[in-house]
Order: structure tokens, then sequence, then C-alpha cells
């Protein structure tokens, strides 16, 4: 419980509850009434006080102290074991004479539910060039400005915040605005040191001013990229 100590019914407004009944000689179901409870309640806790002391009014585990009907440890490695040979679950379930439901709850805790998690896949390779400045990688031609992060602009609160749609069309029902910005990106192949800037548009000559200045600021950094 992620209560702070002095909340009610936390252990120490348990304990409040209980000496009212312990120390004070307050009835049971005066102390349900003071403290937005039942009598039931005030009683289990003045039982566990008087059995335990104050520890006795800490929280304790809902897990129950045993579960009769939990599958057996040597079942659920079986069921493991048949799955890992590609058994089917309805399969494994007749072998082991057990629900198909308890295997799959046994896979499903144990991260095997599906096929594919028997043959984990292999990490891909790490690409990059040996040496900084060898391949930058930016957007230059202009049909493949869908690429260059288009931001909108905005010169006033929006409608979400307002609730107001108005005078954000025109005549024709088309809508005017402050316009758009895009930022153009660029990443350094081997370093993965990025730089950006906005302009106005995500043309080419737009693009190309930007890797000029992209090409600079790699070189304040001691790169030059090649050409």
């Amino acid at each position: 419980m992620n209560s702070h100590n002095n909340a009610r019914f936390t252990p120490k407004g348990r304990e409040d509850m209980v000496r009212a009944v312990v120390d004070h000689g307050s009835s049971k179901a005066a102390t349900a009434r003071r403290f937005n409870t039942t009598p039931k309640t005030v009683a289990k806790w003045v039982a566990r006080y008087k059995a335990e002391g104050v520890v006795g009014l800490r929280d304790r585990s809902s897990k129950p102290l045993s579960s009769p009907s939990q599958i057996p440890l040597a079942t659920a490695n079986a069921v493991e074991s048949l799955h890992r040979q590609r058994r089917t679950q309805e399969h494994i379930a007749g072998e082991l004479a057990i629900s198909r439901a308890s295997v799959s709850r046994i896979l499903k805790r144990r991260g095997l539910s599906l096929l594919s998690s028997l043959e984990p896949l292999e990490p891909k390779p790490r690409y990059e060039r040996k040496t900084p400045g060898e391949i930058i990688h930016i957007v230059l031609e202009a049909r493949l400005r869908h690429d260059i992060k288009k931001l909108g602009r905005f010169n006033a609160v929006g409608h979400r915040i307002t609730g107001n749609r108005r005078g954000q069309s025109d005549a024709r029902g088309r809508r005017e605005g402050p316009g758009w910005e895009f930022a153009h990106v660029a990443v350094d192949d081997h370093s993965r040191i990025a730089t950006a800037a906005i302009f106005p548009d995500g043309e080419k000559k737009s693009a190309v001013a930007f890797l000029k200045a992209a090409v600079g600021y790699y070189k304040s950094l001691g790169v030059n990229v090649a050409s």
C-alpha cells in the first residue's frame, strides 16, 4: 500500500482505532462509527493486536498460503518441454491430462505463448561507417521533402483549449493560419551526432542551404565531411 503512515487505515490509523478499544474502553460499535468502518473490522484488528502486538497491524500479502489447485511444477516443466518440441497446446493438454486453458496459462507465465518465442531473433549488428564525416544522412532532393519534419506555426490558443473555431476559415471554407516551418536534420553515420535547423520550406534550395550549414557545424567539431 503506497499511502502515508498517518492516513486512516494504515498501520498508524489502525493502531489509533485499536487503542480506542483496548486502552480507552470504547465499544467496538462506537469505534466503528468514529472510524467510519464496521464493528467486524474493528474486532478483526483488535484480535490481531492482542495476538501479535503492533506488528499485527501491518499490511499482509493477499496471496493465499497454499494453492491446492495449482499445476505442479513438474507438470509445468513437462508442458514447456513438449512445447519446445513444437507440440500444439491441444496435444500437450491431452498427453498430460490437463485442460488446454491450463497449458495456455503456463506458457503465458513463461513467456512462451507463441512459437516465435522459441526462436529468439539474433541481434542485428550495428551498422556504422568507420570514421566520422564519411557519411552524413540528410535529405537533399525536393522529391524527398516528405521526409523532412513539417511543423505547423501557431499565433493563438487553439480551439481544443478555447472551444471556439470561429475565425479559422475564409469565405470558401478554407482554413487560414500562420503557415508552416520545416525542420531539416542531419546525422553523422559513425558518431550519431545530429544537427538540425528550421527553414521556411522543404525544397531543394533550403535542403542545400542546410547541408552547407551542417558541413560547417561538423567542421567546427573537427569532423571533415567527405565530398
